[in-house]
């Protein structure tokens, strides 16, 4: 079919050929415009991501709430190869223990959870504290759903009531009852560093 109107245009002479051409063109051209424009919103309407707003998971066992993770902004991306939920505006993470108290909060500016390696990567001022008055400052916490412990390579700053820890890698269990530095560097007492500072 295409080869018979190629051969009618190229049949035809003068005035009529030279308009016939001309409007082809003009549709050819007319045809790329719609098309960047179709391409500029195919892109701004991405079917790969979802994004939500104001998000909330809860993680639990035996039908009791673990973990809650809130976020202002979700992105859902639908990859096969790599499924995964992105927090780029932030993450809140409170941790559980029984009847529902919480035992322990975690914040960071960045979050990522990879679902075929079942883990949760927090990125860029992370800060975990827990209802006994410790604090763990790092810039990056990795929790892990099957195991579930936190950890970290990264260097971390651990202020206890009295103490302050600092040193490279930890690791803890997800309610953060075991928790283990694995090389320290120093520690401070924190009421004499108190009285240094004044």
């Amino acid at each position: 079919m295409a080869n018979n109107k190629c051969r009618l245009a190229g049949g035809l002479s003068g005035a009529w050929g030279l308009m016939l051409t001309l409007a082809f063109g003009a549709l050819l051209g007319g045809c790329k415009n719609d098309m960047e424009d179709v391409s500029e919103l195919v892109s701004k309407f991405d079917t790969r991501v979802e994004t939500a707003k104001n998000v909330e998971i809860l993680y639990s066992d035996s039908a009791q709430v673990r973990v809650r993770v809130t976020g202002p902004t979700m992105l859902y991306y639908l990859d096969r190869q790599e499924p995964r939920q992105e927090f780029p505006d932030g993450v809140h993470v409170e941790f559980f223990g029984p009847g529902g108290i919480i035992t322990s909060e975690l914040t960071a500016r960045y979050g990522i959870r990879l679902e075929k390696d079942n883990q949760v990567v927090v990125r860029d001022s992370v800060v975990w504290h827990s209802e006994e008055g410790e604090k763990l400052e790092s810039e990056e916490l990795i929790w892990d759903e099957r195991s579930r412990k936190v950890f970290t390579q990264k260097f971390v700053v651990v202020t206890r009531p009295g103490e302050i820890i600092y040193g490279h890698g930890f690791e803890a269990d997800q309610n953060f009852s075991y928790s283990r530095i694995n090389a320290i560097e120093g520690r401070l007492k924190a009421g004499g560093l108190e009285k240094e500072l004044e």
